[in-house]
């Protein structure tokens, strides 16, 4: 069977925290490094994927939050900007590199929000196909309590905050957070400012759901708009547009394959991205692994 990934670090990554199946990975020298984007919203990358901070008078809320055992880290970096409680979690998609902490602040009281098909993953066994990894269901406490189809809004610390589900993108369960007064856009793993992405087929993922979301977003953004990725450092509507475009070109690439009638193991050996992964294949995600997923999202 062909390996999409060979880096013994992305299952951990990818099914750590309380879900983990693969050895821990030592967060001992982990620091939760704080960005302030508003006077009201935060930017925290630490390991897992980039957490989203509203505070305000109303209280603290957070969007992922990475690992269980940075739990105690996150949140001795919140308490250095604001001593409010964490009153709300907001979960972009199942993974556990975003939803690790769940349990943790759930069982201190924060309530878990996220898309319907989260709470429908998360409280079931599922299969990461990419990593040929089984990931067991969460504990109850780590379970989205409020779920949502399309759009959810909240109105605290003065800001109407909007999550917007993207349909089918890098998971089925996909939220795209907007600040709209704060002018920031927390994005998720539909977009990976690394390189190429990961892109789940096996839960329900598909480049064309990727690059509608990155549409999308890009439809709320302008040239002043911080984007928080679901990986990788803060951008802003030019990264996005780069990223949109390499995406469709990676999309016609294999699609002209797919229309000769070749297999999946003939497009990539074609290596059709060749002229991107200088510039795009160095990351989490290599050259092989976007071809299958971009293959993968047109013959399913």
């Amino acid at each position: 069977m062909h390996r999409l990934i060979t880096l013994c670090s992305a299952v951990s990554l990818l099914v750590g925290g309380s879900q983990a199946i693969a050895q821990q990975p030592d967060f001992s020298d982990t620091q939760i490094e704080t960005t302030k984007l508003s006077d009201t919203v935060y930017m925290l990358i630490g390991a897992g994927g980039n957490i989203g901070l509203s505070i305000g008078a109303d209280g603290a809320y957070i969007i992922d939050d990475q690992f269980a055992p940075l739990s105690d880290k996150i949140r001795a970096a919140i308490a250095d900007i604001s001593d409010q409680p964490i009153r709300f979690v907001i979960n972009t998609h199942w993974h556990s590199d975003h939803t690790g902490g769940n349990e943790v602040f759930g069982e201190a009281g924060s309530v878990i929000i996220a898309h319907d098909n989260v709470h429908r993953r998360m409280s079931t066994d599922q299969v990461i196909q990419a990593f040929d990894a089984q990931v067991p269901a969460s504990p109850k406490a780590a379970l989205p309590v409020i779920t949502f189809n399309d759009q959810l809004s909240l109105h605290l610390n003065d800001e109407p905050v909007t999550a917007y589900h993207q349909r089918n993108a890098h998971t089925d369960g996909d939220s795209i957070i907007h600040f709209p007064d704060s002018n920031v856009i927390h994005m998720g793993d539909t977009f990976f400012n690394t390189g190429y992405p990961f892109i789940d087929t096996s839960s329900g993922g598909n480049i064309n759901g990727v690059i509608a979301a990155n549409a999308f977003a890009l439809t709320l953004a302008d040239d002043n708009t911080r984007i928080i990725p679901g990986h990788g450092p803060l951008a802003g509507k030019a990264d996005q547009e780069a990223y949109v475009h390499m995406l469709i070109q990676v999309r016609s690439l294999v699609k002209a394959l797919v229309d000769e009638g070749k297999s999946l193991e003939e497009t990539i050996a074609a290596k059709p991205t060749a002229e991107l992964d200088e510039k795009w294949g160095g990351g989490f995600i290599k050259p092989d692994a976007i071809v299958t997923f971009a293959y993968q999202s047109l013959t399913q």
